[in-house]
C-alpha cells in the first residue's frame, strides 16, 4: 500500500482538491487496495473546516465531492506514514524540507507541479484570494497533475 499526502497552506483548497480527485481517480482505475490518500496544511488556522466553500462549489461541479476536514501538517507523524509528500508550491515544499532537520524524509517530497504534463508551471497557485476563474485553473491543473501522478505510482506496483 503507498500512502500519498498533500500539502499546501491552510489545508481547504489545494490539498483538499488534489485528496478529492486522486480519490476519484484511485476509484476509477481500481487501486483502492493500492494506494490511499489524505491533505495537510502548514498552518492550523482551519484544522477542523471543510474545504473552501468556493473550492467545495467548483470541485463537485466537476464531480468531485471534497468531504474532508482541514488538518495541520504533522512532521513526526506524517513522516513515517506516508509515501509520499505533495506540496503545492515552493514555500510549502521548502518548509517542509526544512522540518526534516535530518533529511531523513527528503526523497519523499516532491512538488506537485512536477507532475503536470500538459502544463508547464513552477507551482500549484493559491486561489484563495482570487476569483472563480482562478479555482477553475487549479481544478484544471490538479487533474492533470494527479492523473500523472498515480500513472507514476502504479509503474510501481
Amino acid at each position: 500500500m503507498k500512502k500519498v499526502l498533500y500539502i499546501c497552506l491552510g489545508n481547504i483548497c489545494r490539498s483538499p482538491a488534489a485528496e478529492g480527485i486522486t480519490k476519484s481517480l484511485i476509484s476509477k482505475r481500481n487501486l483502492k487496495d493500492k494506494i490511499q490518500v489524505d491533505s495537510a496544511g502548514m498552518i492550523d488556522y482551519h484544522t477542523g473546516e471543510s474545504a473552501d466553500p468556493r473550492m467545495l462549489q467548483h470541485a463537485l461541479e466537476r464531480g468531485y465531492k471534497l468531504t474532508h476536514k482541514a488538518r495541520q501538517f504533522n512532521p513526526k507523524k506524517d513522516f513515517k506514514e506516508f509515501d509520499y509528500l505533495v506540496t503545492m508550491d515552493d514555500q510549502i515544499f521548502m518548509d517542509v524540507n526544512k522540518l526534516d532537520k535530518e533529511k531523513e524524509y527528503t526523497p519523499k517530497i516532491f512538488k506537485m507541479a512536477k507532475f503536470c504534463s500538459h502544463y508547464n508551471i513552477k507551482s500549484i497557485p493559491d486561489p484563495y484570494d482570487e476569483g472563480p476563474e482562478a479555482f477553475e485553473n487549479v481544478l484544471d491543473l490538479l487533474e492533470d497533475a494527479c492523473g500523472y501522478f498515480l500513472d507514476k505510482i502504479k509503474d510501481e506496483f
